[in-house]
């Protein structure tokens, strides 16, 4: 019976500390996939603005748009304004402090990807 407390009590401990993602504040690169499939770059800068909150800039191919980001455990959503338009991308935030993306634009079809890892 011990053995089986202390095996659950450390299976617990290691899902706690998986979910212990962070996402550091400030400027990324940006490697991404448009709606068409065409490739797109550029930077990005997050703020934090609490434990679970931030805001993000992006500047990819000198367009440039601002969003608000909540982070819970190893997702990292951001909703942003791009032109007229509102869109939402979804990251998976990755132990080695990278974070993958999916995002999408209201009114488009199908959906992009990001990769957004930290600058040196």
């Amino acid at each position: 019976m011990k053995r089986l407390l202390l095996t659950a009590a450390l299976f617990l401990a290691a899902a706690a500390a998986g979910n212990a993602q962070t996402v550091n504040a400030g400027k990324y690169t940006v490697e991404g996939t448009n709606l068409d499939g065409s490739s797109y770059s550029g930077t990005a800068e997050i703020t934090l603005a609490s434990e679970t909150t931030c805001v993000i800039e992006w500047d990819t191919a000198g367009v440039k748009s601002t969003g608000v980001c909540m982070l819970n455990g190893n997702a990292f959503a951001a909703a942003y304004v791009l032109g007229d338009a509102l869109g939402l991308i979804v990251y998976k935030v990755n132990g080695d402090g990278s974070l993958d993306g999916t995002w999408t634009i209201t009114g488009k079809d199908g959906s992009g990807t990001e990769t957004l890892t930290e600058a040196k």
